[in-house]
């Protein structure tokens, strides 16, 4: 026995009245036996099983008549009764509401099995029910629910129910049955024979008297379904042998569905009346479950499906593959792509199937349902798609969905290679395929000019009159706009970036098409970096919220936004809380698969260590994001500063011998860029030498020299400025400098350029002056002397979102209230609040009380301190 402490107390509640509705196996009956034995229960309650299609309403009051008066509380007040042929059952009933008027002492009638009872019984237990003095109380079961007028009790709050949802056992319960039996499974394992039984009572107690004493208990456990002997006798016996021929035949029939409505039982069955008949199984807690308010889609229960899928096989084999194959048809007719293809699987119709991926592959592929192609191509048989010129274009796509860029290419060449041999009816539709995937490699190479002319090339063929699939104009174009934009970032063309970008994401939004909006503002939040963190986050946010709600963290463009994280708080000195950021970009960005965004997380990495004083792993993360981008057909964005910087972390080693190596090594043009010359002047500091670090950064500061629009490194070349000058023995000159580097840090709180080019004693003698930063300046000196951290980043979204219950816990830690005094204002207990506080450590990244409200009230989630 498994105690069910909360549902024993339900049991023994205040209503009048409770109904216990479920399937057969639930656990019904011996829960009921269990609460009979509870303290203050026992001898206080009539048990009365109803008989198996129980008609005789006078046989069964005489058996609740003989349970009533074996009950300590009715023994003096019910009657003998004794069944004989002129017995009227009516009166029988009005012979008990007699006897038991003037009971007062609380008695319980319990009656199993309610659903056996015939019509006449049903409306005299109503009667009993309505009539009954006050300290009678009813525990009803049933396998369904019952029609007795409870909806008026149900109003007056004097009806309770428990339900089938309320019986499921908990995974720690389903460990606690097996237990019982001597059966101990490791954790997946047993949380897979759970959802597999989906907590029904039977099948875990069938299960575990399978697996007590056998040789491989987790190997049975993880094949135990629907099938196996026992399961299956019980189903046949409880539930499919009771349905009417009619009823049998549908659940037959769509068993090999997921789900079913309606038309598709229709469709399978050929007969009239699906809807009502689904519905019907479903109030009888026939293992049938509504998965939609309106009730008219369904599933079965897993176990049930199993058993009717064999059945099927069994009696109807020849069968099996047309149902698929109507099923499939029927679902691609609607929209539902994912489904039809597996149907056709199913009915191993591979043409059919290949045919329905080719040609929803786009409409997937643009809702982010890329590791749902992959499945589904899982699903072919091995070979298939190189055989296949416009399957092998959807592994292609697959291929570099999943991480191999290399891959991706060889089946494009293959696609490209058996075009020819594709049907005229279908030539349109596989050239505007390959567009598609030729324009996704692009983008992973950051090949400007070949995605801008696979992006024409697709907007011509999107236009064209005999386009297979209509209305995927609009689609693709906004595609084409995203993918030229994100491919643009990398070159630094900012100005078509914007552009692009603005407008894909517009029509992308317009057209419904989220997972396109969430890729847009990813990279255009990397854009806005450089000109304003707040902004940029804000963008960023946006697109993790989409993220979270789709299911889509893990994409690359979720990515490309903890890249920026990472590297917004590294340059507002944050190096604690960009790491967590910094190790999600590396678990998501796999050079394999996105070697743009991976140079992207090689060099965050870099700057983060550069920050935090690593030098030798500063240099490591440079050197990985300059390999990388050797891969690359345009990587201006990331490496000349991963270059620039790696010049940095030499001279910050004394290796000023090697940092020249590295300038000697770039072309004349190279040299010419601004984050090089910013190097540059860096290590002419280094060797002493202000007059011509000066020069190196002049064209910087007059704007000639080409820098990426980033602001963290004209703040570093105006720092550098205000060093050299201030050597030079200009002190009005270091002034204006070290001014105008404030300038630019002030709206982001971007302390890191003066952390990497200390100038302690510079940002001292500026504090005595005019400067309009003094508060910034007193900022920078006490983290430069370590007395104190970077100020909180208030614009930095939380690592995960609090719910409403943690907010309203977190509302309270500023004030004085103890853990169990907050837990009263909030109605709630001590445990639940302790839980909802470290939930709250976890989220905001912080370890103690104090913090924890520092930090929330720097992100503006608690009011500013006045």
């Amino acid at each position: 026995m498994v105690p069910r402490l909360a549902l024993l107390g339900r049991l023994g509640g205040p209503a009048r009245v409770t109904v216990v509705s479920a399937p057969a196996g639930s656990g019904k009956t011996v829960l009921l036996r269990s609460w009979l034995g509870q303290p203050g229960v026992d001898g206080r309650a009539a048990w009365v099983p109803a008989g198996r299609g129980e008609r005789e309403a006078q046989r069964f009051w005489v058996s609740v008549a003989d349970a009533l008066r074996r009950t300590s509380g009715g023994a003096g007040l019910v009657q003998a009764v004794t069944g004989a042929p002129d017995l009227d059952a009516w009166g029988l009933v009005e012979r008990l509401l007699a006897d038991l008027a003037p009971l007062d002492n609380r008695l319980w009638l319990v009656i199993d099995d309610v659903h056996e009872l015939g019509p006449e019984a049903l409306r005299q237990l109503e009667l009993l029910v309505l009539r009954a003095p006050r300290e009678l109380r009813f525990v009803l079961a049933a396998r369904h629910d019952l029609r007795l007028g409870l909806h008026r009790l149900r109003l007056e709050g004097q009806l309770a129910e428990i339900r089938a949802g309320d019986l499921k056992f908990t995974p720690a319960e389903a460990g606690e049955l097996l237990a019982t039996a001597g059966v101990a499974l490791p954790e997946p394992t047993l949380a897979a024979l759970h959802e597999r039984t989906e907590g029904w009572a039977a099948g875990l107690r069938l299960a575990a008297l399978s697996l007590a004493g056998h040789p491989d208990p987790e190997r049975l456990a993880a094949e135990f379904s629907g099938s196996a002997r026992t399961v299956a006798e019980y189903l046949l016996a409880e539930v499919l042998d009771r349905q009417p021929e009619e009823v049998r035949r549908l659940l037959l029939r769509t068993s090999v569905l997921e789900r079913v409505n309606g038309a598709l039982a229709q469709l399978l069955t050929g007969d009239d009346g699906g809807e009502r008949v689904l519905q019907d199984l479903e109030r009888a807690n026939a293992f049938v479950v509504s998965l939609d308010a309106e009730r008219t889609w369904f599933r079965y229960h897993q176990m049930f499906a199993d058993l009717l899928r064999l059945e099927l096989r069994r009696a109807a084999p020849g069968e099996v593959a047309g149902l698929h194959r109507a099923a499939a048809r029927w679902f691609a007719e609607r929209g539902f792509s994912e489904e039809a293809i597996r149907h056709a699987q199913a009915a191993r119709d591979w043409d059919l199937a290949a045919r329905l991926l080719v040609g929803h592959w786009p409409g997937l592929h643009l809702d982010g349902r890329d590791a749902a192609v992959h499945e589904l191509l899982a699903g072919f048989p091995a070979g298939a798609a190189s055989a296949d010129a416009e399957l092998a274009a959807v592994a292609a796509a697959d291929e570099l969905a999943q991480g191999s860029l290399e891959a991706a290419e060889r089946f494009l060449g293959l696609a490209e290679r058996g075009a020819a041999s594709v049907p005229e009816a279908r030539r349109a539709q596989a050239q505007l395929l390959l567009g598609v995937v030729r324009l996704l490699v692009a983008r992973q190479r950051a090949d400007v000019s070949a995605a801008a002319a696979e992006a024409g090339r697709l907007q011509g063929m999107t236009e064209a009159p005999d386009l297979a699939t209509p209305g995927l104009s609009a689609d693709l174009h906004a595609l084409a706009l995203v993918s030229l934009g994100t491919t643009e970032v990398w070159a630094g063309r900012f100005a078509e970036v914007e552009r692009h970008l603005d407008q894909g994401v517009a029509l992308a939004d317009r057209i419904g098409r989220p997972f396109l909006v969430f890729t847009g503002l990813a990279w255009l939040s990397t854009r806005e970096s450089f000109r304003s963190f707040p902004r940029a986050v804000e963008l960023g946010q946006q697109a993790v919220g989409l993220a979270e709600r789709h299911g889509w963290t893990e994409e690359p463009a979720a990515g490309i936004v903890y890249v920026l994280l990472g590297a917004v708080l590294t340059w507002q000195g944050r190096p604690e809380e960009a790491e967590t950021w910094v190790l999600r970009a590396e678990r998501t960005l796999r050079a394999e698969a996105d070697p743009a965004g991976a140079m992207a997380v090689h060099y965050v990495r870099g700057l983060l260590e550069l920050v935090r004083g690593r030098d030798t792993e500063t240099l490591a993360a440079f050197r990985a994001s300059e390999r990388v981008a050797r891969r690359l057909a345009a990587p201006d964005l990331v490496v000349p500063r991963a270059r620039a910087l790696l010049v940095l972390a030499l001279v910050r080693r004394g290796e000023t011998a090697r940092a020249e190596e590295v300038l000697a090594g770039l072309g004349d043009q190279d040299r010419e860029h601004g984050e090089i010359r910013i190097a540059t002047a860096t290590l002419r500091l280094a060797k002493d030498d202000p007059l011509a670090a000066t020069v190196a950064l002049a064209p910087v500061l007059d704007g000639t020299a080409l820098v990426n629009p980033s602001r963290a490194m004209l703040i570093l070349a105006f720092v550098l400025e205000a060093s050299a000058r201030d050597a030079l023995g200009d002190p009005a000159a270091a002034w204006r400098a070290m001014e105008r580097a404030l300038d630019l840090a002030e709206p982001d709180g971007t302390f890191s350029p003066f952390l990497l080019h200390p100038v302690t004693d510079l940002i001292k003698r500026h504090a005595g002056h005019r400067t309009a930063h003094a508060a910034l300046v007193a900022q920078i000196r006490d983290v430069l002397a370590g007395r104190a951290r970077v100020p909180a980043a208030r614009s930095l979204p939380l690592l995960e979102a609090l719910s409403d219950s943690e907010i309203r816990v977190l509302r309270y830690l500023p004030t004085n209230l103890s853990t169990p005094e907050i837990a009263r204002e909030l109605s709630v207990s001590a445990n639940t609040v302790k839980t909802h506080i470290r939930h709250l450590y976890t989220k905001l990244d912080t370890h103690g009380r104090a913090e924890t409200v520092a930090r929330a009230r720097g992100i503006g989630l608690l009011a500013p301190r006045t």
